[in-house]
């Protein structure tokens, strides 16, 4: 089971220039929140932003990772 820092790396490592702050949200060890900074969010909506780092974890969200609550900022 991946936790806040394993997440934070990964999304980091693919997402090219993204800077992520997480934090295990309830202590237990599944939920999660994270605010990503990434100049790859340039002119991508809200959702596509979202998308584009729910699709770092494929199949672990709403598995292992049961939520993860996100904030996008673009640069």
């Amino acid at each position: 089971m991946p936790d806040a820092a394993d997440i934070k790396l990964r999304i980091e490592a693919a997402i090219p220039g993204a800077r992520a702050e997480v934090e295990d949200w309830t202590g237990g060890g599944d939920h999660f929140r994270a605010t990503v900074t990434a100049p790859a969010f340039a002119g991508l909506s809200r959702i596509e932003q979202h998308r584009l780092v729910y699709g770092v974890f494929g199949g672990e969200i709403g598995g292992p990772i049961h939520a993860l609550s996100l904030t996008t900022i673009s640069e």
